[in-house]
């Protein structure tokens, strides 16, 4: 028998911890089963899907940029993935044999802070991409707000607040964040490559919360910036670990060791 797969798509991919973080718990569970990347353009999209639906030891794949809108016209998409978050970063089969999409990213963001009441509390989104659609889709299922997108376009944050039913507002990056219970970085700002986020955050309360979900580099200006004011934080490998671990779940059928998280992490940062 062909030893079952899965694997992350993506143009680039070289980049992706995906394949580190699923066969670290394929390795803990002793399961026999192997986690790869896959590079995959745009022009070969369909192509990849139709080979793979044909294929009986794939599970499924990870999906990242720039594919997490395109690969919804290749799967059903049950849920309504397009409709709300509107990009998929994972697909699975049922137990009918049939593709489905769906999207991890926004149980990966809560995930660190289930434990946070901030029902009913202000919040702040720095971004209007596809991470910050799995941002404020997670936000408005928890009830937050009011929401500030603080994003380039104001325009694209007011669309998104209005898509997700947010109350709130969108306004430009300023030198100053305002006051908020969370403040998340759902942007490539402070990404190896693009420029910092340099924002002061003397408007935040002490009890406030700053997350970033950029993960390269692991200490980012925004979180240094937190912690010189003794602000909890969260950096972006608990993100990519949640997230993970959902879809790990979704294609293997089993939980993830999350008890082993903090060797995960010491591996992840190597």
């Amino acid at each position: 028998m062909t030893r079952p797969y899965a694997e992350v798509i993506g143009d680039p991919i070289a980049q992706s911890k995906s394949p580190l973080i699923h066969g670290f718990w394929l390795d803990a569970l002793g399961i026999d089963a192997e986690y790869r990347h896959k590079h995959v353009t745009a022009e070969a999209l369909p192509a990849y899907f139709a080979e793979r639906k044909a294929d009986p030891a794939w599970r499924g794949c990870n999906v990242t940029m720039p594919h997490k809108l395109a690969a919804l016209d290749h799967v059903a998409d049950p849920g309504n993935v397009r409709g709300t978050i509107g990009a998929i970063n994972t697909v699975f089969r049922n137990s009918a044999g049939d593709c489905i999409g769906t999207n991890t990213d926004a149980a990966g963001f809560w995930a660190p802070i289930d434990d946070l009441d901030i029902a009913g509390q202000p919040a702040t989104v720095i971004g209007a991409g596809g991470a910050a659609r799995a941002v404020l889709f997670a936000l408005s299922r928890m009830g937050v707000g009011p929401v500030i997108i603080l994003n380039r376009s104001p325009l694209k944050g007011a669309a998104l607040l209005s898509s997700f039913g947010l109350k709130g507002q969108a306004l430009p990056i300023p030198a100053a964040a305002p006051p908020s219970r969370l403040l998340v970085n759902a942007s490539v700002l402070g990404m190896a490559g693009h420029p910092s986020l340099d924002i002061d955050l003397g408007a935040l309360d002490p009890d406030s919360l700053v997350y970033d979900i950029v993960y390269s580099p692991l200490e980012t200006t925004l979180l240094k910036t937190a912690r010189a004011r003794d602000l909890e934080t969260v950096d972006g490998l608990e993100m990519l670990i949640g997230q993970a671990a959902v879809a790990f779940e979704i294609l293997f059928h089993v939980e993830p060791p999350r008890d082993r998280d903090d060797e995960l992490r010491a591996r992840l940062t190597q």
